[in-house]
């Protein structure tokens, strides 16, 4: 889901994970044939920041090796969260192909009927899909989506100054006497889920006194939190300016392999968020079958193999998994253990009145709470008032210049 710090990642996903079976990539993912014909098409792809294959120091370009293949050229542009993609799809200011939001996003795009039915027939390599990845919540009938990666969310600590024992749950990021080092996601839902699990909730509460509960413990937690961030916590963590940050599990390996001071734990006190990306096509696509025809492509299961080592995420195909070196199936960051498995909840979309809810407790989260937010409107009021006081001036004293 969020995914920067190439840097970084490169040297870890080569020595680690491309020297092995998989090496660069598998020779028939990148057969040398000549080029398909150009088709004069151009589809457009909108993606997590990098969270795909892109060619870099020899591994595959999944983009070009698509176009090589059928001739369908990629128009691929990058979001940072599931919120700005909804944004960006509801005001219609933009035409996409095929997007890949997270679950809980696919249900809410599913329920406003934003999204094209899929032709199953036109993405023969579904089968390779794993049958515990279909038919998902967020997707019953696995009418609108194909799952593109998996992953679960843990933490990061600075090992010089945080014990792995603290880290098995999440209430080491209310710890005061950590204050000014911990780093918060700049998203609702991952924010709130990480309180709810603290407090014995369901992710995907409707109980507004729940929320109010979440909120509270997070507006508790607001003055030991160093910022609010994304990608952000790589370099934050990295550099030791922060020493204890929740993420992604795909994106941790990464830093944790280059970083031997930086450790990372999925608690186990708690349930952690297990999520899924999913490849969909919006509502109103110019190109649906060429859409089809991409999405395809990133099942075949030696492109996903080729993709998932890279991007550091977990594949929803055992049979691509089958092509991953040895240590990576068998890290628990990349693929946890049953135990965290079989207690770990998925988001799934919220009814509207919840979803409004959820942003106004979460703006008074970031603004320290309710009061912040009166005082804010009221400041707000005040120099709006001045504002229209100074402009009425100036047209009274024009008046009386020209009489």
């Amino acid at each position: 889901m969020g995914k920067n710090w190439i840097q970084k990642r490169i040297a870890f996903l080569f020595s680690a994970l491309m020297i092995a079976s998989l090496c660069m990539v598998p020779a028939s993912a990148e057969e040398d044939t000549e080029a398909a014909p150009d088709t004069g098409v151009t589809i457009n792809v909108y993606n997590w920041g990098e969270y795909i294959s892109n060619g870099v120091d020899g591994t595959l370009d999944v983009n070009a090796e698509f176009t090589k293949r059928t001739g369908i050229h990629v128009n691929y542009t990058t979001f940072d969260t599931n919120e700005s993609l909804y944004s960006k799809l509801s005001g219609g200011g933009a035409e996409y192909d095929v997007i890949i939001p997270s679950d809980y996003m696919v249900s809410k795009l599913i329920g406003e009927d934003m999204l094209e039915k899929l032709d199953f027939d036109k993405i023969p390599n579904f089968k390779y899909i794993d049958d515990q990845f279909r038919n998902p919540a967020y997707d019953p009938e696995n009418a609108y989506s194909v799952p593109y990666t998996w992953g679960v969310i843990g933490i990061f600590y600075n090992k010089n100054y945080v014990d792995a024992s603290e880290t098995t749950s999440w209430k080491v990021l209310w710890d005061p006497k950590y204050k000014g080092k911990i780093l918060m996601f700049d998203n609702p839902r991952d924010s709130f889920g990480i309180a709810q699990k603290i407090l014995g909730q369901s992710y995907n509460t409707t109980d507004a006194n729940d929320w109010q509960a979440a909120a509270n413990l997070l507006k508790q937690q607001k003055p030991l939190v160093q910022a609010y961030v994304m990608d952000q916590i790589f370099d934050k963590m990295d550099g030791g300016e922060a020493w204890l940050a929740p993420y992604y599990a795909g994106d941790a390996a990464t830093l944790v392999e280059n970083n031997p001071n930086i450790g990372f734990t999925i608690p186990t006190d708690e349930p952690t968020n297990s999520f899924v990306d999913a490849a969909c096509i919006p509502k109103g696509s110019s190109h649906k079958e060429e859409a089809e025809a991409y999405i395809n492509f990133l099942c075949d299961p030696e492109i996903a193999a080729a993709n998932v080592s890279y991007i550091g995420y977990s594949t929803p195909e055992s049979a691509a998994k089958a092509l991953l070196p040895e240590e990576t199936v068998e890290n628990p960051i990349y693929y946890p253990p049953k135990e965290i498995m079989d207690k770990a909840e998925v988001y799934v979309n919220l009814p509207e009145n919840t979803n409004m809810l959820l942003d106004t407790l979460w703006a008074e989260v970031k603004m320290g709470g309710s009061g912040e937010s009166t005082t804010l409107m009221a400041v707000l009021a005040a120099f709006l008032l001045l504002y229209i006081g100074i402009v009425i001036h100036k047209r009274r004293k024009r008046k009386r210049e020209l009489q």
